[in-house]
């Protein structure tokens, strides 16, 4: 398998100690990065940046926080904060709180930087 869930003692000492920085053991770590899309490609996350499924992705991430209280108590819906992504602002457009900016990306995949 590609990317982090390697064989080698380097990866699973790395995974145990991500595990255990992160309240899980490697089980369940391993369990969680295979849910996980990871961008070792820079293009592929350009791609994924500037398309809509990053801003619907959001507001799936802006209802859970609001269904656990992540929002705060004064927020009144999920939309409460604003996220910004290429593809248009899920929420609040006057509460922006979190930025998807792909320019760092698109001079990686460029090979410029």
């Amino acid at each position: 398998m590609r990317g982090m869930q390697g064989s080698g003692k380097a990866s699973i000492a790395a995974r145990e100690h991500m595990a255990k920085s992160s309240g899980t053991d490697l089980k369940g770590f391993d369990a969680q990065l295979k849910t996980t899309q990871m961008f070792y490609d820079a293009a592929k996350a350009v791609e994924f940046t500037k398309s809509p499924k990053l801003k619907q992705t959001m507001q799936y991430v802006a209802e859970f926080s609001f269904a656990h209280g992540i929002l705060g108590e004064g927020a009144p819906d999920a939309g409460f904060i604003g996220i910004s992504t290429p593809a248009g602002v899920y929420g609040s457009g006057a509460n922006i709180k979190l930025r998807f900016d792909p320019a760092y990306m698109e001079m990686a995949a460029a090979g410029k930087l």
